[in-house]
């Protein structure tokens, strides 16, 4: 057996520009994948481009919102322009609204609030599975990982119930899709991280993030690479017998 061959693979990353999307970005990379780095966030998105100058060659950085099913299709066919057929989706992107760094409570949540985190948390990435299965089906072969949560498996804590629904509807549309693609060479999986040291998390009091870290078995709280491995696995050749599975990466919080 030939230990990580190398990702000679298309790949598109949402919500890239920073966290954890930006860490799977770059790991992806590391293994030899070309990357289209995908955020709503045009600033953002050029510091990640000054920051990796060194590996301009092997990312495409594009301005989307996954809510829109025209902005998949630019984003599918530029793409497809640079780095050929997508052979890699990762639906990282994900909006969680605070109010003065807490939660909204779920009587006090207004419907446009609830329908904005349901557009971009789970109906943008089925968006953007249809948009690339195309290109899988045709090379039978394919790799799509969809970014859940803790709050998935525990109910949402600090997260309000539309964050904490949508990233349970990311579980149900992995099994669901895993047992669709699966005879086209397509897997379909789930990372479920605990508390991971990104902005979204940095939006909550400090303290907060101490009394989590003090709950995690490994006495710490993750870091985007810690996720990015995970993802890397499961996007590799490797990973090809691994399907319709949630691997939980959360220092032993969440136990299932």
């Amino acid at each position: 057996m030939t230990h990580q061959q190398p990702l000679e693979r298309c790949a598109i990353v949402t919500g890239a520009a920073g966290g954890i999307g930006a860490a799977v970005a770059l790991e992806l990379i590391s293994r030899g994948a070309r990357v289209m780095v995908a955020d709503i966030d045009s600033q953002a998105l050029e510091r990640f481009a000054d920051d990796h100058a060194d590996l301009a060659g092997s990312f495409r950085c594009a301005v989307v919102d996954v809510a829109s099913t025209e902005d998949w299709q630019r984003l599918a066919d530029e793409a497809r322009s640079a780095f050929g057929p997508i052979g890699i989706l990762v639906n990282n992107a994900a909006i969680s609204p605070k109010r003065d760094g807490a939660k909204v409570p779920a009587d006090q949540m207004g419907r446009a609030e609830w329908d904005a985190v349901l557009a971009v948390n789970l109906t943008g990435p089925f968006i953007g599975v249809q948009t690339v299965f195309p290109d899988m089906r045709d090379a039978g072969w394919g790799r799509i990982v969809n970014m859940s949560s803790q709050a998935a498996r525990t109910g949402a804590r600090v997260a309000g119930v539309h964050y904490g629904v949508t990233k349970t509807g990311l579980l149900g549309l992995t099994r669901t899709l895993a047992h669709e693609f699966g005879p086209y060479g397509i897997t379909v999986n789930a990372v479920a991280p605990g508390r991971i040291m990104t902005p979204m998390a940095a939006g909550v009091p400090e303290e907060v993030n101490r009394q989590w870290a003090a709950q995690i078995p490994v006495g710490r709280l993750g870091q985007p690479e810690d996720t990015a491995a995970v993802v890397g696995f499961l996007a590799s050749e490797e990973a090809g017998f691994v399907t319709g599975a949630t691997i939980d990466a959360n220092g032993g919080s969440y136990m299932g």
